[in-house]
Protein backbone atom coordinates (compact mmCIF):
# COMPACT_ATOMS: atom_id res chain seq x y z
CA UNK A 1 0.00 0.00 0.00
CA UNK A 2 1.26 3.48 -0.81
CA UNK A 3 2.14 6.02 1.84
CA UNK A 4 -0.76 8.27 2.84
CA UNK A 5 -0.22 11.85 3.91
CA UNK A 6 -2.84 13.44 6.18
CA UNK A 7 -4.31 16.67 4.78
CA UNK A 8 -6.74 17.47 7.58
CA UNK A 9 -10.42 16.96 8.22
CA UNK A 10 -13.62 18.00 6.51
CA UNK A 11 -16.28 17.57 9.15
CA UNK A 12 -15.78 14.10 10.61
CA UNK A 13 -13.89 12.81 7.56
CA UNK A 14 -10.10 12.50 7.69
CA UNK A 15 -8.66 13.53 4.31
CA UNK A 16 -5.41 11.94 3.15
CA UNK A 17 -3.52 11.72 -0.12
CA UNK A 18 -1.02 9.41 -1.73
CA UNK A 19 1.91 10.85 -3.70
CA UNK A 20 0.14 9.89 -6.94
CA UNK A 21 -2.45 12.61 -6.24
CA UNK A 22 0.24 15.22 -6.92
CA UNK A 23 1.00 13.55 -10.25
CA UNK A 24 -2.73 13.42 -10.97
CA UNK A 25 -3.02 17.14 -10.29
CA UNK A 26 -0.18 17.89 -12.71
CA UNK A 27 -1.81 15.68 -15.35
CA UNK A 28 -5.18 17.40 -14.89
CA UNK A 29 -3.54 20.83 -15.09
CA UNK A 30 -1.97 19.86 -18.42
CA UNK A 31 -5.19 18.36 -19.84
CA UNK A 32 -7.43 21.23 -18.74
CA UNK A 33 -4.94 23.85 -19.95
CA UNK A 34 -4.68 22.06 -23.29
CA UNK A 35 -8.48 22.00 -23.61
CA UNK A 36 -8.67 25.68 -22.74
CA UNK A 37 -6.09 26.55 -25.38
CA UNK A 38 -7.08 24.20 -28.21
CA UNK A 39 -10.81 23.64 -27.79
CA UNK A 40 -11.91 26.94 -26.26
CA UNK A 41 -9.23 29.08 -27.95
CA UNK A 42 -8.14 30.88 -24.79
CA UNK A 43 -4.88 32.80 -24.62
CA UNK A 44 -1.99 30.79 -23.13
CA UNK A 45 -2.22 32.71 -19.85
CA UNK A 46 -6.00 32.29 -19.61
CA UNK A 47 -5.74 28.61 -20.55
CA UNK A 48 -3.18 28.01 -17.78
CA UNK A 49 -5.28 29.94 -15.23
CA UNK A 50 -8.38 28.05 -16.33
CA UNK A 51 -6.50 24.75 -16.12
CA UNK A 52 -5.39 25.54 -12.58
CA UNK A 53 -8.91 26.55 -11.55
CA UNK A 54 -10.43 23.46 -13.23
CA UNK A 55 -7.90 21.23 -11.43
CA UNK A 56 -8.82 22.71 -8.06
CA UNK A 57 -12.52 22.33 -8.91
CA UNK A 58 -11.87 18.70 -9.86
CA UNK A 59 -10.55 17.84 -6.40
CA UNK A 60 -13.32 19.84 -4.73
CA UNK A 61 -15.78 17.87 -6.87
CA UNK A 62 -14.15 14.63 -5.71
CA UNK A 63 -14.55 15.69 -2.09
CA UNK A 64 -18.18 16.71 -2.75
CA UNK A 65 -18.79 13.31 -4.37
CA UNK A 66 -17.24 11.58 -1.37
CA UNK A 67 -19.34 13.71 0.99
CA UNK A 68 -22.39 12.31 -0.81
CA UNK A 69 -21.14 8.82 0.01
CA UNK A 70 -20.55 9.95 3.62
CA UNK A 71 -24.09 11.34 3.99
CA UNK A 72 -25.56 8.11 2.59
CA UNK A 73 -23.31 6.01 4.81
CA UNK A 74 -24.36 8.00 7.87
CA UNK A 75 -28.01 7.26 7.06
CA UNK A 76 -27.28 3.52 6.90
CA UNK A 77 -25.75 3.56 10.37
CA UNK A 78 -22.30 2.54 9.07
CA UNK A 79 -20.49 5.86 8.49
CA UNK A 80 -17.32 6.62 6.57
CA UNK A 81 -14.23 7.75 8.47
CA UNK A 82 -12.27 9.38 5.68
CA UNK A 83 -11.30 9.93 2.07
CA UNK A 84 -7.98 8.99 0.48
CA UNK A 85 -7.00 10.86 -2.69
CA UNK A 86 -4.87 8.99 -5.22
CA UNK A 87 -4.16 9.76 -8.87
CA UNK A 88 -7.12 11.82 -10.02
CA UNK A 89 -9.68 10.00 -7.87
CA UNK A 90 -10.48 9.26 -4.25
CA UNK A 91 -11.50 6.28 -2.17
CA UNK A 92 -14.03 6.19 0.66
CA UNK A 93 -12.53 4.92 3.91
CA UNK A 94 -14.71 2.83 6.22
CA UNK A 95 -13.80 1.32 9.59
CA UNK A 96 -13.72 -2.43 10.03
CA UNK A 97 -17.35 -3.43 9.69
CA UNK A 98 -19.33 -6.62 9.95
CA UNK A 99 -20.62 -8.10 6.72
CA UNK A 100 -23.29 -5.68 5.57
CA UNK A 101 -26.34 -6.43 3.45
CA UNK A 102 -25.93 -5.57 -0.22
CA UNK A 103 -28.71 -2.98 0.04
CA UNK A 104 -26.57 -0.89 2.40
CA UNK A 105 -23.61 -1.02 0.02
CA UNK A 106 -25.88 0.02 -2.83
CA UNK A 107 -27.30 2.94 -0.84
CA UNK A 108 -23.81 4.15 0.11
CA UNK A 109 -22.56 3.78 -3.48
CA UNK A 110 -25.42 5.84 -4.89
CA UNK A 111 -24.76 8.73 -2.50
CA UNK A 112 -21.76 10.05 -4.47
CA UNK A 113 -23.34 10.20 -7.94
CA UNK A 114 -26.50 11.76 -6.46
CA UNK A 115 -24.44 14.51 -4.82
CA UNK A 116 -22.43 15.05 -8.02
CA UNK A 117 -25.62 15.48 -10.05
CA UNK A 118 -26.22 18.68 -8.08
CA UNK A 119 -22.83 19.98 -9.22
CA UNK A 120 -23.76 19.23 -12.83
CA UNK A 121 -26.85 21.40 -12.40
CA UNK A 122 -24.81 24.15 -10.73
CA UNK A 123 -22.22 24.10 -13.54
CA UNK A 124 -24.90 24.25 -16.24
CA UNK A 125 -26.60 27.16 -14.48
CA UNK A 126 -23.27 28.98 -14.07
CA UNK A 127 -22.52 28.39 -17.75
CA UNK A 128 -25.86 29.82 -18.83
CA UNK A 129 -25.39 32.89 -16.64
CA UNK A 130 -21.76 33.55 -17.56
CA UNK A 131 -21.89 32.81 -21.30
CA UNK A 132 -22.94 36.32 -22.37
CA UNK A 133 -20.84 37.99 -19.66
CA UNK A 134 -17.44 36.35 -19.45
CA UNK A 135 -15.86 33.78 -21.79
CA UNK A 136 -13.34 32.56 -19.20
CA UNK A 137 -16.03 31.90 -16.58
CA UNK A 138 -18.17 30.20 -19.22
CA UNK A 139 -15.31 27.86 -20.18
CA UNK A 140 -14.53 26.92 -16.57
CA UNK A 141 -18.20 26.36 -15.67
CA UNK A 142 -18.70 24.27 -18.82
CA UNK A 143 -15.70 22.07 -17.98
CA UNK A 144 -16.99 21.82 -14.40
CA UNK A 145 -20.44 20.68 -15.52
CA UNK A 146 -19.07 18.22 -18.10
CA UNK A 147 -16.57 16.68 -15.73
CA UNK A 148 -19.14 16.25 -12.96
CA UNK A 149 -21.52 14.65 -15.45
CA UNK A 150 -19.02 12.38 -17.23
CA UNK A 151 -16.72 11.47 -14.33
CA UNK A 152 -18.57 11.82 -11.03
CA UNK A 153 -22.19 11.10 -12.00
CA UNK A 154 -22.59 8.89 -15.10
CA UNK A 155 -18.97 7.77 -15.14
CA UNK A 156 -19.04 6.73 -11.50
CA UNK A 157 -21.94 4.39 -12.22
CA UNK A 158 -20.06 2.51 -14.94
CA UNK A 159 -18.57 -0.77 -13.73
CA UNK A 160 -14.83 -0.79 -14.44
CA UNK A 161 -13.12 -4.08 -13.61
CA UNK A 162 -9.69 -2.51 -13.07
CA UNK A 163 -10.78 -0.11 -10.30
CA UNK A 164 -13.44 -0.26 -7.59
CA UNK A 165 -16.03 2.28 -8.74
CA UNK A 166 -19.54 2.94 -7.53
CA UNK A 167 -20.68 0.99 -10.60
CA UNK A 168 -18.67 -2.08 -9.57
CA UNK A 169 -20.14 -1.88 -6.07
CA UNK A 170 -23.64 -1.68 -7.51
CA UNK A 171 -23.00 -4.58 -9.89
CA UNK A 172 -21.49 -6.79 -7.20
CA UNK A 173 -24.16 -6.23 -4.58
CA UNK A 174 -27.12 -6.22 -6.91
CA UNK A 175 -26.01 -9.57 -8.33
CA UNK A 176 -25.70 -10.95 -4.80
CA UNK A 177 -29.14 -9.57 -3.98
CA UNK A 178 -30.63 -11.19 -7.08
CA UNK A 179 -29.17 -14.56 -6.10
CA UNK A 180 -30.97 -14.35 -2.75
CA UNK A 181 -34.34 -13.51 -4.28
CA UNK A 182 -36.82 -16.31 -4.60
CA UNK A 183 -38.87 -16.42 -7.74
CA UNK A 184 -42.36 -17.64 -7.15
CA UNK A 185 -44.05 -19.07 -10.19
CA UNK A 186 -47.64 -20.12 -10.54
Amino acid sequence: MNKRYPLGHVGDLAISAEPSAAGGAVLLLAVFSFLGRRVFRLTPRAALAGGLLATMLHFLSELWHQSGHARAAERTGYPMTGVNLWGVLGTSIYPDEPDLPGELHVERALGGPKASAWLVAAGVLAGLVTRPLNRFAFVVSTLFALENLLVFTVGALLPMPFVETDGMTLRKHRQAHRKRMVVVQE
